[in-house]
């Protein structure tokens, strides 16, 4: 894509829903769970004014869901002192100054920070917007120094119930992550098997299923170093998920379902032997990851201009919401960190979500107004059901959780006192506006020509890896175990392509883009990749199987390219034994 040329912005699809998370109530009920002790304390109390530092560590309990809990415990810990941490240098700021213009400045460049921690990182979501709303709040709520270590040690309390929330779960269902992420693989890997539409589909499916198995050996590498009997039950199952997507044309999708579905319970791991005894040494999940840790140096350096567009975009956002006279500048701040995905394009439709879900949510909040008045109690009532109506529908799309989050969070500032709801209102949605056009004006003009580089880079490590697997194949007899490493190398690096190469599809203001040496790129790496699953002995004999002798194993390829493309010189599929 030349500097001359764009991605045309979507509408169609942007409000779409989606289908609910596997797991939409966990997050739901864990930061009720995290929210309502410290709320009805404070409320016992009569002091619900503080309830702004309280849900400060509460809602970092809408952290790590997806990841297992040994690994999960690190990162809440993380969260809760990251979120503490952003909190106590907000009110250090707001207690020795009170010029808008510089408390604007300090959240935007905290904004930035927070933004580029999550992304390097790779948090997931909420992300840094939850991180961002707590500090630029608490930048505008009046302090005094001598306030700050309480204030902050109410926030350090809610945060270590937040942890105790967040692991609970593992509790009664210790492998509980792990077991979804390998059955959404299971699902990936047979929605593959079944594709029978157009290459394009073909190709997508089979990169969801890449991606779905490459995230379900990280959960099994993350779970921790030692594995056990559950882990290796898992660990075959996924072995077949990745023998569908080598050979989808001999996968039995139904029982790849059936499997998936009995993980998603509680009962006893479905068996699914592995094709040869050595699979399970082969593939378990006591070895390395495919890829070394990258230097904190190679994670932030294609971060600048992200963070450069959070920084100046919030800052900016900021700024203009002073000059019209709004009074809550840091409400078109959080509206402008919210809206910076991986590319323009993605940034432009989270715009659009965030500007219906806000107008639809101060509707709602006009509603709820009259009823939050009536007692405190409602009040706190209503805000926690909002906290669970948020994270129960974030998941289909982002607008219609922002249709709860809105109210939530003009109600939390009535916690120190009552305001007038059409005032509020009117704010909120000259802030909204504010912050996403001069948000998404900020994400135009501060280009990102490192997205090309970066597919460069993607592209070149996608072809190495496959070189090293094809000169490992072409030896007589490989060490099974370089002959496993360099395969999984091979599965990380497709994924990190295709990711790459979707991200740098949307941005603006980009050279052109090497789309056919991608596609060439990805077809010969996964033809590749499923010579080295045949050559390891994890696809059984066709005749073996019932399925008719004469069917072509090499199903699933390109159509229109040579089939001996990717495999060892010489070499034939029938060559390889199981």
């Amino acid at each position: 894509m030349s500097s001359a040329t764009r991605p045309r912005l979507p509408l169609a699809g942007v409000l779409r829903l989606g289908r609910p998370s596997d797991i939409w109530f966990k997050p739901a009920l864990s930061v009720v769970a995290a929210v309502a002790p410290p709320n009805l304390t404070l409320l016992a109390l009569g002091r619900l004014d503080l309830a702004m530092y309280t849900m400060a560590g509460s809602l970092c309990a809408l952290y790590g869901h997806n990841r297992p809990y040994a690994a999960r415990a690190r990162v809440l810990a993380r969260v809760v002192l990251g979120m503490v941490g952003g909190l106590a240098v907000a009110l250090l700021v707001a207690s020795l100054t009170s010029d808008p213009v510089v408390l604007v400045t300090v959240g935007a460049v905290m904004a930035a920070v927070q933004k580029t921690a999550c992304d390097a990182t790779r948090l997931g979501p909420p992300a840094n917007v939850v991180l961002t709303f707590i500090s630029s709040a608490s930048l505008f709520a009046p302090q005094i120094l001598g306030q700050v270590p309480a204030h902050v040690g109410l926030a350090l309390a809610a945060g270590a119930w937040a942890w105790l929330v967040g692991m609970a779960p593992g509790l009664l269902r210790p492998h509980g992550p792990e077991r979804r992420a390998t059955a959404h693989a299971l699902n990936a890997a047979a929605g593959y098997a079944d594709t029978r539409g157009t290459a394009d589909g073909h190709a997508r499916a089979r990169a969801a299923a890449a991606a779905a198995i490459h995230a379900a050996r990280q959960s099994l590498l993350a779970a921790g170093a030692r594995p056990d009997r559950t882990r290796r039950a898992l660990e075959r199952l996924l072995v077949r998920a990745e023998v569908a997507l080598a050979a989808p044309g001999d996968t039995d999708s139904a029982r790849l379902r059936a499997w998936a579905r009995d993980l998603r319970g509680t009962g006893r791991i479905p068996r699914a032997d592995s094709p040869r005894e050595s699979a399970d040494e082969l593939l378990g999940v006591d070895t390395e990851p495919a890829h070394p840790r990258l230097s904190l140096r190679h994670r932030l350096v294609p971060l600048v201009p992200i963070a450069a567009r959070t920084a100046i975009g919030c800052a900016l956002a900021g700024y203009a919401s002073l000059a019209l006279g709004v009074g809550r500048p840091y409400w078109a701040l959080v509206t402008a960190a919210s809206l910076y995905q991986a590319n323009v394009t993605l940034t432009f439709s989270r715009g659009v979500q965030r500007v219906v879900g806000n107008v639809v949510g101060v509707l709602l909040f006009a509603a709820l107004a009259p009823l939050a008045h009536l007692h405190p109690a409602a009040l706190v009532l209503c805000t926690l059901a909002l906290n669970f109506g948020a994270e129960a529908l974030i998941g289909r799309n982002y607008w219609l959780g922002s249709v709860c989050v809105t109210p939530m969070a003009l109600l939390v500032t009535e916690f120190a006192r009552a305001q007038n709801p059409a005032e509020l209102i009117t704010q909120r949605v000259a802030d909204t506006l504010v912050g996403a056009l001069v948000g998404f004006v900020a994400a135009v003009a501060v280009t990102n020509r490192r997205a090309g580089d970066r597919l460069d880079e993607a592209l070149t490590t996608a072809e190495r890896a496959r070189e090293d697997a094809a000169r490992l194949l072409a030896e007589p007899q490989p060490a099974p175990r370089a002959l496993e490493s360099a395969r999984r190398a091979l599965a990380a690096a497709l994924v990190d392509l295709r990711a790459t190469a979707d991200a740098a599809s949307g941005e603006w203001w980009q050279r052109d883009l090497p789309e056919e040496r991608v596609v060439l790129a990805e077809q010969s790496g996964h033809r590749t990749l499923a010579a080295t699953v045949r050559r390891q002995g994890f696809v059984p004999r066709i005749q073996n199987q019932g399925h008719n002798p004469g069917r072509p194993q090499d199903q699933g390829r390109a159509p229109g390219r040579p089939q001996d493309q990717g495999r060892a010189p010489g070499r034939t599929t029938e060559g390889i034994r199981p």
